[in-house]
């Protein structure tokens, strides 16, 4: 076994290995950039080597920083996470010519599966199923849309590197596969420094659904069954779970079978995963292999029991497997909750900034249920422009779906995170929705039912009144609160109020507000009456209430006579005022809002990659005005308008934060 490795990322992965390793008594070395000198993962190991500047070109990508870095602090291994080096042949190889230990698979099975053309080749003769499509190199886009029309619509635009959905389009038409051929060049290269497109056919109505291998260097393979991944957004995963709800055991071994002859083909040994794309018939077809731990991979090691970054360094260090095909089950259900840096208000536009409150909720194991937080940031951090948006992965684990859907909404109500943008309110919608909840959803879900993206959520009348009487008696709780501070006037001359007007999603309720033995009795102007309990006090971020029997975790800011609340997925205000201040507030004249009609606003912090008009040109709607690159992701711009360019101020190469002008019309 190692006495010492080097983890060569960062952020919550890095943490993850770092736990594990410290649990087998082996030492941790960190590296980090500039922009990591504070991080989570370098205060948790034992040593940490500064890498570099904040790109990751000049630091986490770049193999004579790692190499350096490994020969400062001795380290013996080197465990690549995911993303950057991780699936880097030339890494693996420099690694080896140094006679240092790659804690991942051969330089010569990365190299195979690392090019989505060649692994096709791989794995049809090897008998595993492939999606139709064309296998050579695209190098123009008039050659591109010769190759969709003759695939067929609709296809799937692909990186020959890539990998965490950067580098994916999909194109509808000759229109589509020309805007999208140049935007996954573009991301690829940025991204791999590998501009290499391929085109197959997309598969409509499918499931993205992945095995997990596990193989050693003495020739043993087995498959930790299936991770369902449908839910995507650009490609990108948002929510995983263990087992699907889709397959049977028959599709399940089937595939695991054909993921096992893949990883033999490729004399294949560490963890790895092979991605599957499975229609409604449950056919499913070959997309590619990752040669490196899964950023899902914690809701297999919760109905395995199976710990996957254990068993890398154990087969690293030549050690054979000591589980067979026959060891593995599935012990309940488990699902993992991408928690995301960004705004889904604004169309899940990257967020950056200070954690100002990050407060995630309890980790725990019970007999029954578990909830397990991967993560790389801490209160008062920041989260970096140059850098994934990941700030936790919120894992929910229990007997049975149902279960766990239940847990995992909980754990996304307690969790506090301020300062930012961030996808929770979303994500407490998915969980909520009838399709999610019977299984139903394919990767076409988000597209399908957030047509006009995420607005928040409606609330149903009987969940907005348990909001009302809670926000009263918040209120009251103020109010005593405020008669009691120190150097306020006498307490006889504050008294506590006892009836009040609630405003909330434009209805107004008259409320009465009395104790009642350790609770609040709310009592409506129809007469409706609501028992509160509740330990909040002003300050807290978060309110825990039973209201009549039911248990309810909200999300507070308070403000003054009202609350802001968060609770799955909607955001909305609660005004708490007394009858004299609701007929003044009819007085109160409305907030103009600024006319931007006429401007271009730069919608995230980010780098502009280009700016393809000029001063003078027209431009009509749909037209692409400027193209930004934001946390590793291209996001293009277009015209909303026909309009008039006045003024550009920007240039490429500029690094822009939110809001700041881009182009002006007239």
């Amino acid at each position: 076994m190692f006495g010492k490795i080097l983890i060569a990322n960062r952020g919550e992965i890095a943490c993850r290995v770092i736990r594990t390793a410290r649990r087998l008594g082996i030492k941790t070395v960190a590296v980090y950039s500039d922009a990591d000198r504070a991080a989570l993962h370098v205060g948790m190991s034992d040593e940490a080597v500064h890498i570099g500047p904040a790109p990751a070109l000049q630091s986490y990508l770049s193999i004579p920083a790692i190499l350096d870095a490994v020969r400062r602090s001795g380290a013996e291994a080197v465990h690549p996470g995911y993303g950057f080096l991780s699936e880097n042949r030339e890494f693996a190889q420099t690694l080896a010519a140094e006679s240092i230990c790659f804690i991942g698979p051969p330089a010569s099975a990365i190299e195979a599966m690392g090019d989505k053309i060649t692994s096709k080749k791989i794995a049809a003769d090897a008998g595993v199923a492939t999606v139709p499509g064309h296998a050579g190199l695209i190098e123009t886009e008039d050659s591109a849309v010769k190759v969709a029309r003759e695939v067929g619509y609709p296809v799937m635009i692909k990186a020959s590197a890539g990998g965490g959905g950067k580098g994916m389009r999909i194109a509808w038409d000759d229109d589509g596969v020309h805007e999208g051929f140049r935007s996954s060049r573009n991301e690829a290269a940025a991204a791999f420094g590998d501009d290499r497109i391929f085109i197959e056919r997309f598969v409509t109505s499918p499931r993205h659904i992945e095995i997990q291998l596990l193989a050693d260097q003495h020739g043993n393979c087995i498959y930790l069954n299936e991770r369902e991944c449908s839910i995507q957004r650009r490609n990108q995963k948002v929510i995983e779970e263990a087992p699907s709800p889709f397959l049977d055991a028959a599709t399940r071994k089937a595939m695991g079978g054909q993921a096992v002859r893949l990883a033999k083909a490729v004399d294949y040994h560490s963890a790895g995963t092979v991605e599957f794309i499975v229609d409604a018939e449950r056919n499913f077809y070959f997309l590619e292999m990752n040669t490196r731990l899964q950023v899902e991979h914690p809701v297999t090691e919760l109905i395995t029991g199976i710990d996957l970054v254990e068993q890398m360094i154990r087969v690293a260090a030549g050690e054979e497997l000591a589980i067979s095909q026959k060891d593995v089950g599935i012990n309940g259900w488990a699902m993992e909750s991408r928690i995301y840096a960004e705004d889904p208000y604004r169309g899940f536009l990257p967020s950056t900034g200070r954690l100002t409150r990050y407060r995630p909720p309890e980790e725990y194991r019970a007999e029954e249920q578990a909830v397990r937080n991967d993560t790389g940031v801490f209160e008062g951090g920041e989260i970096s422009v140059h850098y994934d948006p990941m700030i936790a992965k919120l894992c929910s684990w229990a007997g049975d779906r149902g279960q766990t859907i239940e847990v995992m909404r909980n754990a996304l109500d307690s969790f506090e995170i301020e300062g930012i943008g961030c996808n929770i309110p979303f994500l407490s919608a998915v969980y909520d929705h009838a399709k999610f909840v019977a299984g139903e959803a394919t990767t076409a879900f988000i597209e399908e039912e957030f047509t006009d993206g995420f607005n928040g959520v409606t609330l149903p009348d009987d969940r907005l009144r348990e909001l009302t009487a809670s926000a009263a008696v918040m209120q009251r709780f103020s109010e005593i609160r405020n008669s009691r501070i120190s150097g306020r006037m006498p307490h006889h001359s504050r008294r506590p109020g006892r009836e009040w007007v609630v405003l909330i999603a434009g209805a107004e309720h008259s409320v009465g507000v009395e104790e009642n033995g350790d609770a609040s009795m709310v009592t409506f102007s129809d007469g409706q009456v609501m028992h509160v309990q509740s330990d909040w006090r002003p300050g807290m971020g978060l309110a825990r209430l039973r209201v009549d029997d039911v248990h309810r975790t909200l999300k507070v800011n308070a403000f003054t006579n009202g609350f802001r609340f968060r609770y799955r997925g909607a955001d909305l205000d609660a005004r708490v005022l007394t009858r004299r201040q609701v007929s003044l507030l009819a007085h109160m004249p409305d907030k103009v809002e600024p006319d931007t009609s006429l401007q271009l606003l730069c919608p995230m912090p980010g780098l502009i990659v280009s700016l393809p008009v000029e001063v003078g040109d027209s431009v009509e709607v749909g037209q692409t005005l400027c193209i930004m690159e934001a946390m590793k992701m291209e996001n293009v711009l277009k015209a909303e308008r026909r309009a008039k360019v006045k003024a550009i101020h920007p240039k490429p190469g500029d690094t822009l934060s939110v809001d700041e002008l881009i182009i002006e019309f007239e």
